[in-house]
């Protein structure tokens, strides 16, 4: 855990990771809105943010600035390049800045993620067939990185069915 004088740096106190495709409209919205309303200084991306594919400076500056990262992941979360660089930054700064990492399964198993089987795997099919675009051990540290989150205590949210 981060000392003391590292938690007075923080800028935000909770910064959500997500796949707005699957999310944004609702669950992560609606989280949001809630700890803002409590006063929870949240960072969330703008609908602009994630439109390339790499990370911008501003948002590793965001991660790196908030004691807490809400990770959510959702059926699609794997398809998205933007969220599986964003989860390594996240996971880095678990180890190096002490930040508190909460994984919280939306509609998916925490088993899926940690094995990445489902549609998980059918996002990492299509990432390792572009392996040379983005590079065998960049594909390696993704997995690596979501078997940990998955691994941590968090929330798994499910459909009544």
């Amino acid at each position: 855990m981060a000392s003391s004088s590292i938690s007075n740096s923080w800028v935000y106190d909770v910064f959500m990771s997500f796949r707005g495709e699957d999310t944004r409209k609702h669950f992560t919205g609606h989280l949001y809105t809630a700890l803002h309303r409590a006063g929870v200084r949240t960072f969330r991306d703008s609908e602009e943010v994630g439109k390339g594919e790499d990370i911008s400076a501003s948002l590793m500056g965001a991660i790196q600035g908030s004691r807490i990262s809400l990770v959510v992941f959702s059926e699609n979360y794997a398809d998205s390049i933007w969220c599986l660089d964003e989860l390594l930054h996240i996971m880095a700064c678990r180890e190096t800045l002490g930040q508190m990492v909460f994984p919280i399964f939306y509609h998916v198993e925490p088993s899926v993620v940690r094995r990445q089987t489902s549609t998980f795997a059918a996002a990492f099919q299509k990432h390792e067939a572009t392996g040379p675009d983005i590079g065998t051990e960049r594909i390696s540290w993704w997995r690596t990185n979501l078997q940990k989150a998955a691994n941590l205590s968090g929330w798994h949210l499910k459909t009544d069915q």
